[in-house]
């Protein structure tokens, strides 16, 4: 069923590039003058997007230039989407050695967590050398579920300080972990760095659907993975979602060790509590 809505949502968000982006994004290249560029740029991403949120409260009939068979299929798509998103949380749990649920509990905060894709489309790029797709990064959230077409390639994630190609496999969906759960399982899983790189020919096209805590669910170690005999402090900082998404914003193209090291120093006047639980 979800892989039926998923391929003609494809269609679909094509169609809606060529009718309602393309132009604007043609426009956005000749007002920054990225067609004629000459030197690498590393401010910018030759990348053309839009979010829908689909929790904690929907924005999908808030965009204007969406059909209405558009609206509705990714209604659908979105809900199967968190339904895996959840399941995969719970398998999550399994591996380092929480109990069925953490994740979840943790991520609730007191109004539930945020989920919803990110639609991007990567148009041909004439000097693909100077800008990247999408520049080097990690995800600031926790499990990203990623659907990319399978024509026109250009991920990569960086292992043992070489960039790896991850391929454009027909009928999957690649799986990414965020910053929180590299804090919350303290770094038993590790927040994967990765980038587009802009290519010459074909428009690539990708959902990526990010399950993400609540703004105000606070994010900590979890105790049963924390050595407490360990002479070292504990690596990551204890806070609250939204409180990183602050520091996020400002250094999101900088390794995270850097964002954990800002949001440590950074004075919150909000009481951070126990673990949310529903």
């Amino acid at each position: 069923m979800i892989r039926l809505k998923k391929y003609y949502s494809v269609e679909l968000t094509k169609e809606h590039y060529k009718k309602c982006m393309e132009e604007r994004f043609k426009e956005m290249l000749t007002s920054k003058s990225l067609e004629v560029v000459q030197f690498e740029i590393t401010d910018t991403d030759w990348e053309s997007i839009f979010f829908l949120r689909h929790l904690p409260e929907s924005n999908l009939y808030d965009i204007p230039d969406l059909e209405d068979d558009y609206r509705k299929v990714m209604k659908q798509f979105v809900v199967e989407l968190k339904k895996l998103a959840e399941k995969l949380l719970d398998i999550l749990c399994e591996n380092p050695g929480l109990e069925q649920g953490y994740l979840k509990k943790v991520f609730y905060g007191s109004k539930g967590p945020s989920f919803g894709p990110k639609v991007s489309n990567y148009p041909p790029c004439p000097k693909p050398d100077l800008i990247k797709g999408l520049r080097a990064h990690t995800d600031a959230g926790g499990i990203i579920l990623l659907f990319q077409e399978d024509k026109v390639s250009g991920l990569q994630l960086l292992k043992d300080d070489q960039w790896i190609d991850v391929p454009s496999l027909k009928h999957s969906i690649v799986i990414n972990l965020g910053d929180q759960l590299e804090v919350i399982t303290n770094g038993k899983y590790k927040s994967v760095m990765h980038r587009v790189l802009a290519q010459t020919d074909g428009t690539r096209m990708s959902f990526a659907s990010f399950y993400n805590p609540g703004s105000d669910a606070v994010i900590y170690p979890a105790p049963a993975l924390v050595d407490k005999e360990a002479k070292k402090p504990i690596a990551y900082p204890k806070f609250m979602f939204e409180d990183y998404m602050k520091v996020y914003l400002a250094l999101k193209f900088e390794d995270n060790e850097s964002r954990f090291e800002a949001v440590k120093i950074m004075k919150s006047t909000i009481s951070l509590g126990p673990v949310a639980t529903v």
